[in-house]
């Protein structure tokens, strides 16, 4: 059965028990105050194993996921379910990065048998449909867990790992099982254009606002009832306890482990959603640094960046002008100037809008800005609109106002699939 409405795992009475915590509604939420003292969240895994694997009983299993599949004491889930009897998991898929997240961006760990539980492992970056179906198949699963976490942006691809999988278990008639995150920059509004479809790729399979505003589990109802609804998967999601949309990352009482090898903190992810975009430019977006995405520059970038970016007074951001010199990536080994992104208040910060700012500026103050001559800033915004008005002399406000309308429908349909308040 599909449960693409539905946010809570049905797996008896604790897990049942849990669900009105998760919505803000049950014991454990009444009372409970923002910042340190509130009880910390719970995982949809810590819910899970909290009882006793119920639902999973009698199935051979496997999970996608990755280091960030980690307890509050920091083991991660396979090495904590590998030795469990209550649970017979059997194989693990690894995204981009891998598994145990050795490889650089655009790489994976291929397949392999794990040293530390002999589980098979699993390769699906860049695999999807029957491709992926048949490595589901080959593995001998009844059941597909997907268990990382998300940073809260389109072009972040473990949501469209998430969207293949869901995809191919489908097809492989497998069912999938959402263990929930915390969107680590709050769940409170979806930013930025949506993506038009004719511009689907890995960092942006379908249509979805730019910085989304939801968690993993969300995102899973949404997908199977918006764009898998004539094929979908049989969908559960474990939700999380205790978590509130307001809350960012530091307020969950849960380790940071990064997510990938350029997402060194939270921090990072507050700005991504926007200075991602300079992917799509000459420009370097800060890999190869210790603060990327906060950091963006390139050789002839002076003080005049950061000072007509400081001229827009954008809410809760400032611009200090940078010099940096990436150990890799783009200007390797070289010193370039630009500017470093500091969030002064994250309340009212909007990294879309920034990231819009910084691109206007920076073709403003320097002469040598071009995008990538693949143009694949359309890939990362989703539509040619951003780079055609830039290029037109646009201004911030204007860029931002070209897709309010799409913003408020994709704002209006992604309500009902959203399980938590606060």
């Amino acid at each position: 059965m599909s449960l693409s409405r539905r946010g809570v795992l049905a797996a008896g009475g604790a897990l049942g028990a849990l669900a009105a915590t998760a919505a803000g509604t049950g014991p454990a939420a009444a009372g409970a105050a923002p910042g340190h003292g509130r009880g910390r969240v719970l995982t949809g895994f810590d819910r899970l194993a909290a009882d006793g694997y119920r639902s999973l009983r009698g199935q051979k299993v496997g999970i996608v996921t990755n280091p960030t599949g980690v307890t509050a004491d920091v083991r991660h889930i396979v090495d904590v379910m590998h030795p469990d009897a209550r649970v017979e998991l059997t194989a693990v898929f690894g995204p981009e990065h891998g598994f145990r997240g050795t490889a650089q961006a655009g790489g994976s760990e291929g397949r392999y048998d794990d040293p530390a539980t002999g589980l098979p492992v699993y390769d699906t970056y860049l695999k999807s449909g029957q491709d992926l179906a048949d490595i589901f198949t080959a593995s001998g699963v009844d059941t597909v867990l997907f268990d990382i976490q998300d940073a809260g942006a389109r072009f972040y691809t473990y949501i469209w790992t998430l969207y293949d999988c869901m995809e191919a278990a489908a097809l492989a008639g497998k069912r999938l099982v959402v263990l929930d995150r915390p969107n680590p920059v709050t769940g409170r509004a979806a930013l930025g254009p949506v993506l038009d479809p004719a511009f689907g790729t890995f960092v942006g399979r379908r249509e979805i606002a730019q910085a989304h505003g939801m968690t993993v589990a969300e995102l899973a109802l949404f997908f199977n009832a918006e764009f898998l609804r004539e094929h979908p998967v049989r969908l559960d999601v474990v939700t999380m306890s205790g978590w509130r949309r307001s809350d960012f990352f530091d307020e969950t009482g849960l380790p940071w482990v990064p997510p990938s090898p350029n997402m060194p903190t939270p921090e990072t992810a507050l700005v991504y959603s926007g200075t991602c975009l300079f992917e799509g430019t000459n420009l370097s977006e800060g890999r190869g640094t210790t603060r990327p995405f906060e950091l963006l520059g390139a050789e002839g970038v002076d003080h005049r960046w950061a000072a007509a970016a400081n001229a827009l007074e954008l809410p809760g951001v400032a611009f200090r002008e940078a010099y940096f010199a990436p150990t890799f990536s783009k200007f390797a080994g070289k010193t370039v100037g630009g500017v470093q992104v500091h969030v002064r208040d994250r309340e009212v910060f909007d990294p879309v809008r920034t990231g819009i700012a910084l691109l206007v500026t920076a073709k403003q103050t320097w002469s040598g800005f071009a995008w990538r001559p693949d143009n694949w800033i359309d890939k990362l915004t989703g539509n040619t609109r951003v780079r055609t008005m830039i290029d037109a002399g646009a201004d911030t406000d204007a860029v931002v106002r070209a897709w309010q309308r799409d913003l408020s429908a994709f704002r209006a349909k992604r309500r009902g699939y959203l399980r938590y308040g606060g």
